[in-house]
């Protein structure tokens, strides 16, 4: 029996984790892959406040070991259901299964679920591989690596669009790419990028290929209405066609929105009495490394405060 379970050892989950101790809880951390999450993959972390330059993985390893040290526990398992019971003890049952599939159960008086979301790729191949080396998901994380080199964003919502806008003031030219002629992104976002001299619309095209040695040079794009192929020098390509969460497994716990992600404010309360919820896999206007942290303190003091 655990004071407080988390759902993911993300930097939400880890700073719930660290809040939740220090608050005199026990509390048990429980993550399918390693801890960190996706920050665990960036080269350069350059935008969190009070640390200048970090790498992703010594970031998310003192996160690690400042939970740990603390006495919070963590379990490598896939969390694959949540049993909450009714009445006054509220006691929670979170299944996992282990890597060979074995079965365990856990209990705890509250949990927050920080799964996090992983965005989604263009399956190109080698993406993985130059991820880091001029393929990015997050222009305001990266975008100041390429200071006065030619990029490329492809996607076509307000994600893109904000990008390319974010891009255009820090880039040399900005190729926007996007598979139809009409964005799905607001209007006022693509007006204003109509107005940058740097900005380059490129529709309707999708990148088919990703071409350099160590690090990207070039992208092959392919027009979708002509089969007409170009290549684009860029040193960078921004990937903004939206993110995966993964909380299937809570459906019939917490309310989930159509595209999956868990429905919560900045209070982190799911509605469902001692179960709270912390970082990207939350329905939120901003997902960065500090509004994750931010959620996992203010989730981790909820469930401090729900149990008394």
């Amino acid at each position: 029996m655990y004071d407080i379970i988390i759902v993911g050892g993300g930097t939400a989950g880890l700073s719930a984790a660290i809040y939740s101790v220090r608050a005199g809880k026990s509390a048990l951390v429980l993550e399918q892959k390693g801890y960190g999450g996706q920050i665990v993959n960036s080269p350069e972390v350059a935008n969190y406040p009070g640390i200048r330059q970090i790498s992703g993985f010594e970031f998310a390893k003192g996160l690690y070991e400042q939970a740990t040290g603390l006495g919070a526990e963590f379990k490598l398992a896939q969390v694959v259901g949540i049993e909450s019971a009714q009445g006054p003890d509220g006691i929670k049952r979170v299944v996992t299964r282990s890597a060979v599939g074995e079965e365990t159960v856990y209990e705890a008086r509250a949990v927050i679920l920080a799964t996090g979301a992983k965005n989604r790729p263009l399956g190109l191949e080698r993406e993985e591989e130059l991820t880091g080396a001029g393929v990015s998901y997050c222009a305001t994380c990266d975008g100041m690596f390429f200071r006065g080199k030619d990029v490329a964003v492809a996607g076509g919502g307000s994600t893109a669009l904000e990008d390319a806008l974010f891009l255009s003031g820090v880039c040399g030219k900005v190729y926007l790419i996007h598979r139809r002629d009409q964005f799905r992104g607001e209007e006022r976002l693509v007006e204003a990028l109509r107005e940058k001299e740097n900005v380059v619309f490129m529709t309707p095209y999708v990148v088919r290929e990703l071409r350099g040695d160590k690090s990207l040079a070039s992208i092959a794009i392919q027009n979708t209405a002509t089969g007409e192929e170009r290549e684009l020098e860029v040193s960078g390509l921004f990937v903004a066609i939206g993110q995966m969460p993964d909380n299937r497994a809570f459906s019939g716990l917490v309310d989930i929105d159509d595209k999956g992600y868990i429905r919560a404010a900045e209070d982190c309360l799911t509605g469902t009495p001692g179960i709270f919820t912390a970082g990207d896999c939350r329905t939120k206007a901003v997902r960065q490394l500090a509004t994750a942290a931010s959620d996992g303190a203010v989730a981790g003091l909820a469930a401090c405060e729900y149990i008394g």
